[in-house]
């Protein structure tokens, strides 16, 4: 099964990336935590630090099935602004690999130039940076390979969209049952 990466950079929301991890893993999917600094610890942006399974520079992408990028303030800037991590998205948009991001994350998207034509939503107030984006306010957007999301109140609906997305809508269900999430 392809192998799914999240990528923690310092300042990233907390949920909206554990929530991501905590969902796939329940649904038996390969997720892996890289960190975007050179440790394995991350603090995220409420003080929280966890540790990653990997470094961003140890990792081999060949196996990727999908890239997802938690939000979160600085942490979505850490993310924009690290160049190995631009180029593995912008590599994997023209690959048409999965690529999902939530919050502040999309607009990481939009400045790569990789929601060009695609329905895509992000935290209010970074509309701006999702460039050539049709922009709604659903929760989630799925588009193609594109996978977007609001924020951390819509994380578990994110989730549950990737889960969909590589196991299909039952097993989501399944998932979302088994929290007692709606």
């Amino acid at each position: 099964m392809d192998k799914i990466y999240i990528f923690l950079a310092e300042g990233f929301e907390e949920i909206e990336g554990l929530t991501v991890v905590d969902l796939l893993r329940r649904a038996k999917l390969d997720i892996t935590m890289v960190s975007m600094t050179q440790a394995l610890a991350v603090t995220g942006s409420h003080g929280i630090q966890i540790t990653a399974d990997a470094v961003f520079e140890e990792v081999d992408y060949t196996d990727a099935g999908m890239y997802v990028l938690p939000g979160g303030m600085p942490g979505t800037l850490n993310l924009g602004n690290h160049e190995g991590l631009v180029t593995l998205l912008k590599k994997a948009h023209a690959e048409n690999r999965k690529i999902a991001a939530i919050c502040a994350a999309p607009s990481v998207l939009g400045t790569s130039g990789i929601l060009e034509g695609k329905r895509a939503v992000c935290y209010p107030g970074f509309e701006d940076k999702l460039t050539g984006a049709e922009v709604s306010e659903d929760p989630v957007a799925v588009d193609g390979n594109i996978i977007t999301s609001r924020g951390m109140g819509t994380a578990i609906e994110f989730s549950l969209a990737i889960i969909t997305e590589f196991l299909g809508e039952e097993e989501a269900q399944r998932i979302a049952a088994s929290i007692i999430y709606k």
